[in-house]
This record gives C-alpha cells, structure tokens and sequence, in this order.
C-alpha cells in the first residue's frame, strides 16, 4: 500500500508523529495496557480505522479502511497527515454480488490512467471465505463501484485471500499482492505477488509466493504486505501474529529482486515492546512519501482493547534494517 503525498513538510509529518488523531474498528477484547501506556497513546485518528491506506487528493490527503458500523469502506481526509476528519460516508456503498456485507476489509486506492481504482477484501457468499475485489470510481474521493461481477482474486482451495496491495517497479509494470488466508483452514498463509494488466483491472499472470510464516514472533500467519524499493532494494512490509492481541507487529524482509528470494529482519520494524506500548498490537501498515522521508500509517488497540485506531510515524531504513521512529 505504498502511496506517494507531495507539499507534507517535516513538522507536520513529526508532529502528526508525536501527536496524532482518531480511526474506527471494533474488534473482539484483548488483554488491556496500564493506564500510564494509555495515558502515553495519542491516535492520528482516534476511533475504529484499522488497515488505513492514505493517498494525495487534492490539497490534502484521504485515507480508507476496513468495514465499521454499517459502512463497507470508511473515509477520512487531512490537509497535513496531523488532523483528519471521518467522513460520514462509505465509499464503496453497494458490494458485487458474489460479496456478502460485514467483512469488508483492507482497502487498497490507486489513480490508474486518471481513474481511481480500488481493490478490497470481502466475504465470498458460496464459500464463506474471503476474496479481492476491484472497484472504479471517477475520483479519488468519489463513489466506487464494482468493476466486476466475479472476483479478481479467489483461491478458495488456500482459504481466500485478503489485504490486496499495489506496487509498480522501475518499468511500470504493476503489481496486487496480498495474503491467502490459510489460517481460516489450517494451512500456511503466503504473500503472493502477480502481475496486473495496465488499466489494473484484470490479472496479467499467475502468482508467485514470497514469503509465509517462518519466524516464532509471527505466530502462524503472515498477513498485510507493503511493497517498497529503496536504493535498489525490494523491501517487503507485511504485518504477523494474532491482529486481537499485543504480539501483532509489523516485520520487513527485502530482496535485490522483485520475486525473492526474500530474507527476514529478525526483529519486527514496530511492535508492542519495541514501542515501549506506545502502541499496542500495531499493523495493517501503509506506507506515504514525502518529500522529508517515508511515514509508516498503521493501526493499533486503544487502552480498552475494543477499537484499533489511525497512527503517523516515520520509517527509517539503516543498515541493520527498517524501523519505526516511536516519538
């Protein structure tokens, strides 16, 4: 989910950092932090708005997440990555037919070829498993509808797929990855990768597996991948472990080409220990440039456990890895 946003200066990408306001997602309990962790967390968006993925629009930015309260896809809009307003409207209203409400999750935007494409999960209705869907609108901040009436992806026999990403390397070619859902079904989770035709409507080839779960802090998935390039290096973002509890984290692993082999940073960019809980159970990353750096967008749990809100940090890349700056 990696976004490009222009006119963001270095104040209000530290301040947004610092400080932060709300996001939206309620989710089943969890063990809760002391009060002086609580006391310590400030959200960029402080309610249910878990798995953001943030865009330029405009003269500002918008952001798009996961189903909440009735709205398949929430939207919310700043002028500096620091304030943001929840937009009391669902960008993507009325699901495809294959869709059944309620399990909307992750959504990806993207302006191809001058218009907005989105690509989401959601429940398949004969399987009861999750699938991607795709879905246009005239502009970013306009009304998406469906592109199609199958889904884009649906690997029923991986247990679906979900949290779709884009990526397009150095010659343009774009690229949806995202997550087969094995651990709906007792099987292995993977990142794939696979190419999309230009209007990014269609898949141009086949998938490729990157990575699965292999490390003990991921537990037994691997979900949520983010794709950069940096300085020659593919640097793969993906979020692990149980998205209820604090072991939620976010890892890295990077590669010198597209398709791996990747290698694994052995200790999460961002987690809950590694933040101090600051943050508790982060992920469901996005990643904004700006002209002073990368920004790393996530979730995590408020105090209570019963939302997973909007957070603004900046993401650093030294020799022993990524890293997350914890103001």
């Amino acid at each position: 989910m990696l976004r490009a946003i222009a006119g963001a200066s270095a104040a209000a990408v530290l301040a947004a950092a610092a400080a932060g306001l709300g996001g939206c997602a309620a989710q089943q309990p969890g063990s809760s932090p002391s009060a002086t962790d609580a006391a310590a967390r400030a959200f960029a968006i402080d309610a249910d708005f878990p798995d953001p993925d943030v865009v330029a629009a405009g003269h500002g930015y918008l952001a798009f997440a996961t189903n909440s309260f009735g709205v398949n896809v929430q939207v919310a809009s700043s002028r500096d990555l620091h304030t943001w307003t929840v937009e009391r409207r669902d960008a993507l209203p009325k699901l495809p037919a294959w869709a059944s409400p309620g399990r909307t999750w992750a959504p990806d935007v993207s302006t191809i070829d001058g218009r907005a494409v989105m690509y989401f999960a959601a429940e398949h209705t004969d399987s009861g498993r999750q699938c991607i869907g795709v879905a246009t609108a005239s502009t970013l901040d306009g009304t998406f509808a469906a592109a199609s009436g199958d889904p884009l992806v649906c690997p029923l026999e991986a247990g679906g797929a979900i949290d779709p990403s884009t990526f397009v390397d150095r010659d343009g070619t774009r690229y949806l990855l995202y997550k087969t859902d094995g651990n709906c079904c007792g099987m292995d989770t993977w990142i794939e990768i696979a190419p999309l035709s230009r209007d990014g409507l269609a898949l141009a080839g086949g998938p490729h597996r990157l990575i699965r779960q292999t490390e003990a802090w991921e537990g037994n998935l691997v979900e949520a991948p983010t794709l950069l390039l940096r300085g020659g290096t593919y640097t793969l973002l993906y979020s692990a472990n149980d998205y209820a509890s604090a072991s939620y984290a976010v890892g890295a692993a990077t590669s010198a080409s597209l398709l791996g082999p990747y290698t694994k940073q052995k200790t999460p960019v961002v987690s809950t220990a590694q933040s101090g809980r600051r943050w508790d159970g982060p992920g469901g990353q996005d990643v904004v440039v700006t002209p002073h750096g990368d920004v790393l967008v996530f979730h995590s749990w408020d105090e209570n456990h019963i939302y997973r809100g909007m957070n603004v940090a900046p993401l650093r890349f030294t020799p022993d890895g990524a890293h997350v700056v914890v103001p």
